[in-house]
């Protein structure tokens, strides 16, 4: 599966790379990204790729093995300083985040990111290591279990959801996405099902999935690191795809410039065209955010 790059066009004009630059592309993923910004710093330019799940960073190793320009990284971005420092990329040109969940996971990565697919309840981007999803809803005390749905999913019907969870795992333990998917669909009123935009899961699924890879942790502590990672007047470029993760861009860049370590280029988030939404519908809540290190 060939992974799109999302508000691709944004990324080239606002981080605006030239021969010769050194790049960070802190979410690597498929390299959709670094691919196009690689044709703009050639010959002499590099990009450091950082990426999180082992398979994906297998995959690209091994698709990027001839490409010497390509450096990568198996790694949290979370440590980004760490990481730039220790592959000669400290004081880059430009750093990118692309928050987004990669169509991999949600298609291929058999982990139970997919309420639509019947998989284990997993969820880790980093197999082996952590809490897993499944843990969480069969484990947890309920109170725990209410407050990431409230927190993490914005979920109007947490205590519901969480009262037909306690009942369920009673029974028999919730072990697949299916299960899950059924226990919430008990828990809501008959008429919000069908009424919703998005699917009466996802906000559960979303909850549970930036609980299992603290998602929310990590990129804050990657922001804190910017102005140290990146040169004077090198910028750096966040889309997020749902307003917990715009919130802390948006705050953590306030920071930044109140600190007087940079300037915010965006006043508002930039927003993906209806040509590309219609092209690629996943881009359709992305929010692109830029500051820019003084």
């Amino acid at each position: 599966m060939i992974h799109q790059p999302v508000l691709l066009k944004e990324v080239i004009e606002y981080l605006n790379p030239k021969p010769g630059n050194k790049i960070i592309d802190a979410t690597f993923n498929g390299g959709g990204h670094s691919l196009a910004i690689l044709e703009k710093i050639k010959p002499k330019g590099k990009i450091l790729g950082i990426e999180l799940d082992t398979e994906l960073y297998r995959k690209a190793e091994k698709r990027f093995t001839n490409i010497r320009e390509i450096v990568l990284v198996n790694d949290n971005y979370r440590n980004l300083k760490k990481i730039a420092k220790e592959n000669n990329f400290l004081k880059a040109d430009g750093i990118l985040f692309d928050l987004g969940l990669s169509s991999w996971h949600l298609e291929e990565s058999k982990r139970g990111f997919s309420f639509m697919k019947d998989e284990l309840l997993d969820m880790r981007y980093l197999k082996n290591d952590g809490i897993t999803a499944g843990e969480i809803i069969n484990q947890w005390p309920p109170e725990e279990i209410e407050k990431i749905l409230k927190e993490y999913g914005e979920e109007r019907f947490a205590k519901a959801i969480v009262k037909a969870i306690i009942i369920a795992r009673k029974g028999k333990p919730i072990i697949s996405t299916l299960q899950l998917v059924e226990v919430v669909k008990k828990a809501l009123p008959l008429g919000y099902r069908g009424k919703s935009r998005i699917h009466f899961a996802t906000k559960t699924f979303q909850a549970l999935r930036i609980t299992v890879n603290d998602e929310l942790g990590n990129l804050e502590a990657a922001i804190r690191q910017l102005a140290e990672a990146i040169k004077e007047r090198g910028r750096g470029l966040v889309i997020s795809f749902h307003s917990l993760e715009d919130r802390i861009v948006k705050n953590s860049f306030r920071e930044l410039k109140k600190s007087g370590i940079a300037e915010i280029i965006t006043k508002k988030p930039i927003r993906p065209s209806m040509e590309e939404v219609v092209k690629n519908p996943r881009a359709r809540s992305a929010k692109l955010r830029i500051v820019e290190i003084l």
